[in-house]
């Protein structure tokens, strides 16, 4: 369906057509044009079912074990989820291994990449052959307890601690927030961070939102989450996106975005090109991470270590910095449990009532 002309910052209307495959691409629409094509392509050529399929006709295992996995990989896994699966059985199936594997060689691939790959890695790859196997009817290797020894031994090793994104705070938010001007580009990306921060929104869920999830009334903004990471079959949330107080007001900054995009339909976060034209796609969540990091440097910060996520964790630790409990937190992040909110709340809680504070 073709789209209406849009508005750009200086009142010009100007046709979509074909922009998003104009060759006009900047840092935060580089992914659109050329790398979701490749990544849709790669998924039709070599999805998740097609190499476990592979793997079992190599090993004669039957087509009944071939359509157990295919079912349960068209019916029961998100697009993540999917995306995941398929390089996990690809790096262990160029590393050599076969599927069934045995457990010598289920030992022997984490053996070869402990040291290399972080923990958390190696262990998501061993549950994703766990589960090729258990799909298919097969003998797993992954619960032999020499297998559990060996994972054991890993974390013993290595240790279990994860790179996380830092949190962007407040404060540091409004830093960037104040260096954005009035281009079509700075008011859509005040209104990106802003509703990212307030809503703590997944980059995943924020750049799905299209023009109709989002609803004013008189509060506010009422904006309805339709899918996330923790709610994969689609029951949808809805939060509230209450008028700030301060200076930075996400519900106004969403609506003069709207004013000044024209959209009135579809996505709600677009690329824009160079040009001043806005695509008729989604920005990535990719282009989120780019953006934010661009913003922060831009405003004389350094922006190693943040990412599309900090705007999430920085919500939730700033949050229980001002001493908000956890259950309100969650409320508005929509974690699944306190335990997922347990490391941005000690974060926030480092420096309260620390007793050094009391003696030096």
């Amino acid at each position: 369906m073709p789209f209406e002309p849009l508005k750009n910052a200086g009142g010009s209307r100007r046709r979509l057509g074909d922009v998003a495959n104009l060759n006009v691409l900047t840092s935060d629409n580089l992914h659109l044009s050329q790398v979701m094509e490749e990544a849709t392509n790669q998924r039709l050529e070599a999805s998740s079912v097609q190499l476990i399929a592979q793997e079992l006709e190599e090993a004669n295992s039957g087509s009944a074990n071939e359509d157990k996995v295919a079912d349960l990989l068209r019916n029961s896994l998100a697009m993540n989820t999917e995306l995941a699966y398929e390089s996990d059985l690809r790096h262990f199936r160029d590393w050599g291994g076969r599927l069934p594997a045995s457990v010598d060689t289920i030992c022997s691939y984490i053996a070869s990449h402990a040291g290399a790959l972080s923990v958390a890695t190696i262990q998501r790859r061993i549950a994703t052959l766990s589960k090729a196997h258990e799909a298919a009817g097969l003998v797993n290797p992954c619960r032999a307890q020499i297998t559990k020894a060996a994972l054991r031994g890993l974390k013993r090793k290595f240790g279990m601690a994860q790179r996380q994104a830092k949190p962007l705070l407040r404060d540091d938010l409004f830093v960037v927030l104040d260096r954005l001007g009035t281009t079509l580009r700075d008011q859509r990306d005040r209104a990106l961070l802003l509703l990212g921060f307030a809503g703590g929104f997944r980059r995943s869920e924020l750049v799905a939102l299209e023009h109709a999830d989002i609803e004013t009334t008189r509060q506010g903004l009422i904006v309805t989450v339709r899918r996330s990471k923790t709610d994969q079959e689609g029951a949808g949330r809805r939060l509230g996106i209450p008028h700030g107080r301060t200076r930075h007001c996400p519900v106004a900054a969403v609506e003069s975005w709207l004013v000044a995009s024209g959209l009135d339909t579809g996505p709600l976060f677009r690329p824009i090109t160079r040009h001043g034209y806005l695509a008729a796609n989604a920005l990535t969540g990719d282009a989120v991470s780019v953006l934010l990091r661009e913003r922060m440097a831009a405003a004389g910060m350094n922006p190693e270590g943040y990412s599309g996520h900090s705007l999430r964790a920085g919500f939730a630790t700033s949050a229980a910095n001002a001493g908000v409990t956890a259950h309100r937190i969650r409320a508005q992040t929509g974690h699944a449990s306190d335990a997922m909110l347990t490391r941005y709340i000690r974060h926030g809680n480092l420096f309260l009532d620390n007793a050094v504070g009391c003696l030096l």
